[in-house]
């Protein structure tokens, strides 16, 4: 197996540029990560991994997450560099972005037509504010998805912005512009327009929870990672937990896994840690040997039992 961070690791995958026009008519980048071997001639159709960047983090760094593992299944990830209404990088869940997101195939094919998806396993996975997205897009682009994986997710957004005065910030980051919290609040604010309080159907339209009806419903197979100690998103249980509880709660044959643990916000998406786990249990890549070490991990009891609405 080849360290993600290690040379042979970088021969194994190559990196491709590609522009696009998102919803607002900007220019902008996604970043193509496919085997190396990869080429006009030797091109099946391989599954295709949209991942949205998490929040304050760029595309470029959301792509290195990823290391070695395109390879190892193999399969193709795309990183866009999706923005939201106002601001660069905390797009949180914005309509256009996620609209961005479900057009990542079509504009990977009009941009690179020698690269073949394979149409029936296109995945999302996402980590923190790309975790929420993830979700988003999964409710209001069930047929797309052959599978999704979100990694310390905010399921309610007016909660989360409540708990931003709770994230930790040293002596050195109350220097660059006063207590984090109180900044990702006003960063929210100009974003979406306005507080919870003052534009509370905003905030609820991007929130995964408002949407767990559907989610629950479509019977797309989603993974749940979350952390207990989560220090960004504070308090899973209320975040990420409540919203695995109310999906079985809505459909008890949901075909959706749980795994909780004690990692660091978000550092389990990466490939040096769950995240080949969270490809392997999709097939994406050989299995894992203890995968589930060290976690609680919840498994759909019968998600045979689950009722598509998509074909209804």
């Amino acid at each position: 197996m080849l360290v993600p961070s290690s040379p042979a690791a970088k021969r194994a995958v190559r990196v491709v540029t590609i522009h696009y026009r998102a919803h607002d008519g900007v220019a902008r980048r996604a970043f193509v990560l496919m085997p190396a071997w990869y080429r006009p001639g030797r091109n099946k159709p391989l599954p295709l991994i949209v991942t949205p960047h998490g929040r304050g983090v760029t595309a470029r760094v959301n792509a290195s997450l990823w290391g070695a593992l395109p390879a190892r299944g193999p399969f193709i990830v795309i990183s866009p560099e999706g923005e939201g209404r106002k601001l660069r990088l905390y797009s949180w869940g914005s309509a256009g972005q996620v609209e961005d997101l479900a057009r990542m195939p079509v504009i990977l094919h009009r941009t690179l037509p020698w690269v073949h998806v394979d149409q029936h396993r296109i995945y999302a996975f996402g980590g923190s504010m790309g975790g929420q997205e993830t979700l988003l897009l999964l409710a209001r682009h069930p047929h797309l998805l052959a599978g999704a994986a979100a990694f310390d997710a905010v399921s309610d957004f007016a909660r989360q912005y409540r708990s931003f005065p709770q994230v930790p910030c040293n002596a050195a980051c109350r220097h660059r512009g006063g207590p984090l919290g109180r900044r990702l609040q006003k960063l929210a604010r100009k974003e979406i327009g306005g507080s919870p309080k003052s534009r509370p159907l905003s905030y609820e339209t991007r929130s995964p929870m408002t949407y767990a009806r559907r989610i629950a419903t479509s019977c797309v197979p989603l993974q749940l990672w979350w952390s207990v100690k989560d220090r960004i998103v504070v308090n899973q249980k209320q975040q990420t937990g409540a919203f695995y509880r109310e999906l079985v709660r809505l459909n008890p044959g949901a075909p959706v896994s749980a795994f909780v643990g004690t990692w660091r916000h978000s550092a389990e998406m990466h490939a040096n840690a769950r995240l080949p786990a969270a490809l392997a249990a999709f097939g994406l890549i050989p299995p894992v040997k203890h995968a589930t070490s060290g976690l609680h991990a919840t498994f759909p009891p019968n998600a045979k039992r689950c009722v598509d609405v998509r074909s209804a």
